[in-house]
């Protein structure tokens, strides 16, 4: 009956405490007699440092098997493996110092006692610093690893829901893309597809949606016309979603500043309430592509703890929707933040309001390479390489990138717009580099990428003559037409007077918040422009 009622205490967790601290109480007293050694031998030259590690070995074999009884005995008595009162309170140091002040009590009463009665030859007694030492180290040890298992057990109790495992059938297999008819959304859908994901697509095809032209055909894909302000249509998307990829923002600087309602409806308070929609569909993963442009100008390096300096509203609405993910983040609701460089590349919707695609489509049609400025820096970046990274924070843990953020490209491609223009030059010779002295373009940064290198595995596959490359060959090949036209740029298609699109005249104010609140809600939020 004894031996069933201690026998429930001796679970394999506690096995494993008892090895551990069977190890801790005899390297501890090793260390203190050796300590000993080494200072006996440094302050006399004259002992012989053979015979004393001789001595040390036999003061060791001869006793260590006493210190462990009694080291059981007392830690088993103090509570320490059947988790007593004091032992799990408030007081569990305080019972550790006294179990192993205990210890050595009875150990060094122990060796005396045996002294006494003559048994020299069965124990050698060790000297007495070498006990003071021992009973240091073994509760600096004990004490130690202890309070780590407090402070790692708190930890991991904080990061539960992010350190659950999704096993693979109930992982992501279902990603929503907003903005998935665009420049880097049409790319990620194929790259999804073709990793066995079922895609959905929620975009006012403001573009149109000749660029997912050949998908629709395809099971697991399914496209919905829906604007991202309008509630009903968010949460009918979210439906059946494991995960939700942002980019259905107006994207660019002069985009973004020919209607700064109209911005700060679709960057922000869209995106608020879209990660909000998320969170009450329990979805599992919320990436966001956010901008390098939050960096504004800078003279260093920057990396994702630097100071932000936006130049523009684009980039203080960024930087608005970064800090509101950022708030939401809790056991229900995992976002994680993407700051892409500049993107280049041709795509299935392609651009040509972006810089390197620009220049190339400018000095292969015009043959003429003309600079703003020039000695501006900026990290660059090909849209393969961001589809890349967006399906690498799909698949990554959860507590990899819970609440993380990213800058996307790479430290090699870190260039001046001369730099450009001259890398450009190399692969159209014919065409002449121009400098216009003067830049109406602030922005000015280079940017770091060693932490999605280091915790992501991330590595550009694209360089930005891959990119010139991709662009020329479009454009000799014939798909490409007028490079200047409208549906090519961002900024033209919303200028134009004379498009059919609504999505200027709708507004999120009927569809998600009363006028006044959400005006001065995105106002606080992203600061004066």
């Amino acid at each position: 009956m004894k031996l069933s009622k201690y026998s429930r205490y001796m679970t394999f967790d506690v096995l494993i405490r008892v090895a551990a601290d069977v190890v801790i109480v005899n390297v501890a007293y090793l260390a203190a007699l050796v300590t000993r050694l080494l200072w006996k031998i440094a302050t006399d030259p004259q002992i012989s440092a053979q015979e004393q590690l001789m001595d040390a070995v036999q003061i060791y074999g001869a006793t260590f098997w006493v210190l462990t009884l009694i080291a059981l005995a007392v830690y088993c008595l103090s509570g320490l493996y059947s988790r007593g009162r004091f032992y799990q309170g408030r007081f569990k140091m305080l019972v550790i110092f006294q179990a192993v002040s205990l210890i050595y009590v009875v150990f060094g009463f122990a060796l005396y006692l045996a002294l006494t009665k003559g048994w020299r030859e069965l124990f050698i007694p060790p000297p007495r610093i070498a006990l003071f030492l021992g009973w240091f180290l073994t509760l600096a040890a004990t004490a130690g690893v202890r309070l780590w298992a407090m402070l790692w057990r708190r930890l991991m109790s904080r990061e539960a829901p992010a350190l659950r495992v999704l096993k693979k059938e109930e992982g992501i297999q279902h990603v929503l893309i907003i903005g998935g008819a665009g420049y880097i959304g049409s790319t990620l859908c194929r790259q999804l597809l073709s990793q066995a994901y079922s895609v959905r697509v929620l975009d006012a095809l403001l573009y149109g949606d000749k660029s997912l032209a050949g998908l629709k055909e395809d099971p697991r894909f399914e496209l919905l016309e829906g604007d991202s302000r309008d509630v009903s249509a968010v949460f009918r998307a979210m439906l059946d979603m494991d995960a939700v990829v942002h980019l259905g923002e107006l994207v660019g600087d002069p985009a973004c500043a020919l209607d700064e309602k109209l911005t700060l409806e679709i960057n922000l308070a869209a995106t608020r309430m879209v990660a909000e929609a998320a969170q009450g569909c329990g979805v599992k993963r919320f990436v966001y592509a956010s901008s390098c442009s939050v960096y504004g100008a800078s003279s260093e390096i920057s990396d994702e703890r630097s100071a932000l300096k936006p130049v523009s509203l684009y980039a203080r609405a960024k930087i608005g929707s970064e800090q509101t993910l950022l708030a939401l983040n809790g056991p229900d609701f995992h976002p994680v933040i993407l700051r892409l460089s500049t993107v280049f590349g041709h795509s299935f919707r392609p651009r040509f309001d972006l810089v390197v695609n620009f220049l190339t489509a400018k000095a292969v049609r015009d043959g003429e390479i003309t600079i703003f400025g020039g000695e501006q820096w900026r990290p660059f970046v090909h849209v393969a390489d961001v589809a890349q990274a967006i399906v690498l924070c799909v698949e990554a843990p959860l507590v990899s990138v819970k609440a993380r953020i990213f800058n996307v490209g790479s430290d090699e491609q870190n260039y001046t717009i001369n730099q450009v223009g001259e890398l450009i030059h190399g692969i159209v010779p014919q065409a002449r580099v121009v400098n216009v002295e003067g830049n109406g373009d602030r922005r000015d940064y280079r940017v770091s990428f060693s932490r999605i290198r280091r915790e992501l595995g991330f590595k550009a596959r694209y360089s930005v003559e891959d990119g010139v490359r991709e662009i020329h060959a479009a454009l000799m090949d014939g798909k490409i037409g007028d490079y200047q036209d409208r549906c090519y740029s961002n900024y033209k298609t919303l200028s134009d007077p004379g498009n059919h699109l609504t999505i200027r005249s709708r507004h999120i104010n009927a569809l998600y918040a009363p006028q006044s609140q959400a005006t001065e809600s995105v106002e606080d939020a992203v600061g004066p422009s």
